[in-house]
């Protein structure tokens, strides 16, 4: 009977392991078939095993990097109390532990403020913590005090509380160090002599007696950057005329010298390592301002010296571009400022600058307007149309150029109003410069009466042209004088010439002279200014000076007798004769010069 149990029992064992081997024999076909179809399945990825959840506890002590910043939030609220409880201090005798537990927190917390940045996120948040640092298993590193040699390591053990959960704390190893790093790196005789509250009460990670000694630093720094740049120009102050950058650098490298000044004098006052950092990021700000404050002076300094020589080499042209240059210059520097203060605050200069050549083009296509004046205020200094302080016409207006900007053209108007123009339209403009003309164009036109006889008429021409080549003031090439026409109330006469003056109004002082000669000219010659009216008057007509008009053709009846009419031309020799013969200004001016 045993025989045939042991018998059934291995048959249906055989039974079995030939059912299994059948089944993979018909799932293989179906496995190789499944490429076919197209529908392949991959093999899950292993997830990434979870840490076990941390042990509950009051103070948050299940894991290294929650019982590391448990116990800095409680000293930053110098909740020392409470810090205590985050030391493993288990080396001290029961009795002790409370008020040294305290101490040692407060120590160990300024040690650590001063000496190592405790980065949370490279702490575990394993309860287990870290299996794989060479430590023991139930021991993390939070960092190394490097500032002492050997450098001080800083651990946290895993150990059991008193109900025998485990927890993390700062190891009593590395509180056996304190007393030690508190003696070099703590408040010292501070802690003994000033009140509790100006080591207890802080803001931004700087206690009160730290934030009064920045203050007396700062006021000490700044003392002795203004006694520098005072005795500088004392000293050096001949040296100003000779070497105008003598005089723009002294301000700049004062406040350069009260800044490290205050750089090497803050080590005095043993900051935390966030508070020591954002100082730092201060200074080296501070450093960029005064270095842009000097390239300010220094370009200023520059335009002065420049136009002074374009000033002293007759060039009048180069002010407009030494003004465009001048704020091109700035815009540079200050660009280069900017970048270094964005690299002092923490900004990825190497990134930012990617990412504007990547998004360059769109730039460009939101600055096309801003690009066209910018190259059109380049136009016009480097073409010089007009330049600044020159009267001028563009369009429909006129005005004198006040400023040639990077965007616009600034003109005054006889209005006295401004009118702004952008330079790229400014530059498309018809342009008439009149501060660019060599002589100003005198073209009056006078009419004589009708009753002005022919020899009275030769008579005028002739002495107009002499007044106009006996004038000193006035271009005898080309200088003429025609009867033109027989206007409808007048005989024209129209005169052409071209003035020498300086501006707009020596020109005109110089065309109200001729304009009296001529009205003396018209009066000898016993005629007059014919005059359009509308109006009729009934009385006795004085007439023409009967003497007068006698003379004039007696002497015009000479010149012909002589063969010396001046008609229709005179000769050269007759014109360089009467040249700069004629008195101006006249006689009884306060302008003539005596002698």
């Amino acid at each position: 009977m045993a025989l045939s149990i042991r018998v059934f029992s291995a048959a249906r064992r055989t039974c079995a392991v030939a059912a299994g081997i059948a089944a993979l024999a018909l799932a293989a076909p179906a496995a190789d078939a499944q490429p076919e179809s197209g529908a392949t399945t991959e093999a899950a990825a292993p997830a990434a095993p979870k840490p076990p959840p941390a042990p509950e506890d009051p103070y948050d002590r299940g894991t290294p990097r929650s019982a590391v910043e448990g116990f800095l939030t409680a000293g930053r609220a110098d909740d020392w109390e409470r810090a205590a409880e985050y030391l493993d201090l288990r080396h001290l005798r029961a009795a002790e532990r409370d008020e040294r537990g305290r101490e040692l927190a407060r120590d160990l917390k300024g040690v650590l403020d001063r000496t190592l940045w405790v980065d949370l996120a490279e702490l575990s948040e394993d309860p287990a913590g870290l299996r794989d640092d060479g430590l023991p298993a139930q021991r993390d590193l939070v960092g190394r005090i490097d500032a002492v040699q050997p450098p001080v390591p800083v651990y946290v053990d895993r150990v059991r509380r008193d109900d025998g959960v485990r927890i993390w704390k700062i190891a009593s190893v590395t509180l056996r160090e304190v007393p030690a790093l508190a003696e070099q790196f703590g408040d010292g005789l501070l802690a003994e002599y000033l009140p509790e509250i100006f080591l207890t009460w802080s803001f931004l990670e700087i206690r009160l007696w730290q934030w009064i000694g920045l203050m007396i630093l700062l006021g000490a720094a700044a003392l002795v950057s203004w006694m520098i740049a005072w005795i500088a120009a004392r000293i050096l102050s001949p040296l100003w005329r000779r070497v105008p950058v003598v005089r723009v650098m002294i301000a700049p490298l004062a406040m350069l010298i009260g800044i490290g000044c205050f750089s090497g004098w803050r080590l005095l006052l043993g900051l935390s390592l966030p508070a020591e950092r954002a100082v730092g990021g201060l200074i080296r700000i501070g450093v960029v301002l005064a270095l842009t404050w000097m390239g300010f002076r220094l370009v200023n300094a520059a335009e002065g010296v420049l136009a002074g020589r374009a000033s002293r080499l007759g060039n009048p042209a180069a002010a407009s571009m030494l003004t465009m240059g001048r704020r091109a210059a700035k815009t540079l520097v200050l660009l280069i400022a900017l970048l270094g203060v964005l690299q002092n605050l923490g900004v990825n200069i190497t990134a930012l600058v990617a990412g504007l050549g990547v998004g360059g083009l769109a730039v460009a296509l939101a600055a096309q307007k801003s690009l066209e004046n910018l190259f059109g205020g380049i136009t016009i200094v480097a073409d010089q149309p007009v330049r600044v302080g020159d009267f001028c016409r563009f369009g429909d207006q006129v005005g004198t150029v006040e400023d040639i900007g990077l965007r616009s053209t600034r003109i005054r108007t006889l209005d006295r109003t401004v009118v702004t123009i952008p330079n790229a339209e400014f530059s498309s403009l018809q342009l008439e410069n009149f501060a660019a003309r060599d002589r100003f164009w005198w073209k009056p036109k006078l009419g004589l009466r009708y009753e002005t006889t022919p020899d009275q008429m030769r008579w005028v021409l002739v002495e107009v042209r002499k007044l106009l080549y006996s004038h000193p003031r006035v271009d005898p090439d080309p200088a003429r004088v025609r009867f033109v026409s027989f206007g409808a109330y007048s005989l024209d006469i129209e005169i052409f010439a071209y003035i020498h003056a300086a501006d707009v109004s020596e020109y005109l002082e110089i065309g109200e002279d001729l304009n009296l000669r001529i009205m003396e000219i018209i009066a000898n010659a016993g005629t007059g200014f014919a005059f359009p009216s509308q109006t009729l008057y009934v009385g006795r007509d004085e007439g023409l000076d009967a003497a007068a008009a006698r003379r004039s053709e007696a002497e015009v009846a000479d010149w012909r007798e002589a063969g010396a009419l001046p008609l229709p031309g005179f000769p050269p020799d007759r014109i360089r004769e009467l040249g700069g013969s004629l008195d101006y200004p006249p006689k009884g001016s306060a302008l003539r010069r005596s002698g």
